[in-house]
């Protein structure tokens, strides 16, 4: 029996992975971004499953979501699903959340990362924003997908 991580798992895949992972007999950790989207995990706690809180955007948040998950045993696993289309926190949510977690956890032996394909057709535009999806002053930061 693995012990897992799902970020993201309040609805769509990642939810489904949490179901499926749980119902195999899985340890599984779920995660929200907030009291409010952890709620709908209910039914997931009820059977078993983990639950851990924290905003992905936020760097500090970030670091004591690992800081719980890792005071609680060590992962096998980490499903990296959480994820936003657009809007100033593509940036920290999908790319420097992901990494930063992975650092900070000690060694999951397997880490899957799901995405969708707007990579195709996407059209960054990175310049001025840093790791907080803020822009450089005066300037609005974009991640559009076509």
């Amino acid at each position: 029996m693995s012990r897992i991580l799902v970020t993201g798992s309040a609805d769509g895949l990642g939810r489904a992975a949490a179901d499926a992972l749980l119902s195999a007999g899985h340890q599984v950790v779920v995660h929200a971004r907030n009291p409010q989207r952890a709620r709908s995990l209910d039914d997931l706690t009820g059977r078993g499953a983990d639950l851990v809180v924290g905003d992905l955007a936020d760097r500090d948040a970030v670091r004591r979501l690992a800081a719980e998950v890792e005071g609680t045993g060590p992962l096998d696993a980490v499903i990296h699903n959480a994820g936003v289309w657009s809007g100033p926190a593509v940036m920290p949510v999908n790319i420097v959340a992901p990494y930063l977690l992975t650092a900070l956890l000690p060694g999951p032996r397997r880490l899957v990362y799901l995405s969708s394909g707007s990579h195709f057709g996407g059209r960054p535009e990175p310049a001025g924003v840093d790791w907080r999806g803020r822009g450089a002053p005066g300037r609005t930061p974009t991640a559009s997908c076509s």
